[in-house]
């Protein structure tokens, strides 16, 4: 096929362009940035260019759309021009262009409410009910995508929970920088069970939507490892294999909400240069249980995960190990 793939400049999108390459198909990527991708073409632009977006999809038999703005914090117009206009602009190219499948990359977010999410499925987006811009957007973009789906141009959302591995510059850059400050608690000592997805699982996953799209169509699947563990047994896993000391100190969830909703007010005034250190979603996300059933997104997908979370955690490490030679 020929496969248009937003947002390849990142860490998930640049993994699922180099695989549908590996794969055989003919992929164009469209970002801001070269994507890095060997054999794929590159065209250069955002989301929310309408005619750079035709000229990205014209011709394409497939679209997977990751490029988003992803953060704990920023203005809401910016979150809602990426994420919302620049998912209606792509959906708006694709029909016309002949698109016949359309897989959108989402988040379990877009079903959190602050409660625990053990063992569930792909419980409905409910923007309405989210935490953060971050969530409430993304929701609103999977309703919008999942509404076009057509016996034409046949919709699929999938929402990886966690994504991590070798040279992750989000989730494990974070996690090892801020270990190495000593400005990372286990919230309630750590013990709320989570789940976790490994990169190379991620993008084969993702890849898998994309060919089952004609039995999957219409549906959300939590894309996961399958493998829950305490949050204080990941970021040790991380920590260790990164060669810093994993967090001993714990922190009550009530006070990091507090401190995370202050926060999240002193940032709307005067935002810092980076991530804020908390915010109420980041403190129900380490406290609270996010881990889900994956029979039917591994039935629907025809897929399963190559790479075990310990088979992961050994590739970090080796990475590490190499990266300082």
């Amino acid at each position: 096929m020929i496969v248009t793939v937003t947002g390849a400049s990142g860490y998930l999108g640049g993994a699922v362009a180099a695989a549908l390459v590996a794969d055989g198909h003919e992929v164009r990527t469209l970002q801001r940035r070269p994507s890095g991708v060997d054999g794929a073409t590159d065209i250069l632009g955002t989301i929310t260019d309408p005619e750079v977006v035709a000229r990205a999809v014209d011709g394409a038999d497939g679209v997977i759309h990751l490029a988003a703005k992803v953060s704990l914090a920023g203005d809401p117009a910016e979150f809602e021009r990426v994420n919302i206009d620049g998912t209606r602009i792509m959906l708006d190219a694709a029909e016309p262009a002949g698109v016949s499948r359309f897989v959108q990359i989402s988040s379990p977010s877009v079903a959190h409410a602050g409660a625990a999410l053990a063992g569930v499925g792909a419980e409905p987006a409910s923007p309405r009910d989210t935490r953060g811009e971050y969530a409430r957007t993304k929701a609103e973009s999977e309703l919008l995508a999942l509404s076009r789906d057509s016996d034409a141009m046949a919709v699929v959302a999938i929402r990886p929970h966690l994504v991590w591995g070798p040279g992750d510059p989000q989730l494990v850059a974070r996690i090892v920088d801020r270990a190495r400050r000593g400005r990372l608690p286990l919230l309630d000592g750590g013990r709320a069970l989570i789940d976790t997805t490994f990169i190379d699982n991620a993008a084969s996953g993702i890849v898998a939507a994309l060919r089952r799209a004609d039995v999957a169509h219409g549906r959300a699947f939590v894309l996961t490892n399958g493998e829950p563990r305490p949050v204080s047994e990941l970021l040790a896993g991380i920590c260790t294999a990164s060669g810093v000391r994993p967090p001993s100190w714990s922190l009550p969830a009530g006070v990091a909400r507090a401190a995370g909703s202050l926060i999240e007010r002193v940032w709307a005034v005067r935002p810092g240069a980076d991530e804020p250190p908390m915010t109420r979603f980041l403190a129900e996300q380490l406290s609270t249980a996010h881990w889900f059933d994956q029979r039917e997104t591994r039935e629907a997908l025809d897929w399963t995960p190559a790479v075990t979370l310990d088979e992961g955690l050994r590739r970090l490490a080796a990475h590490g190990a190499g990266s300082h030679e």
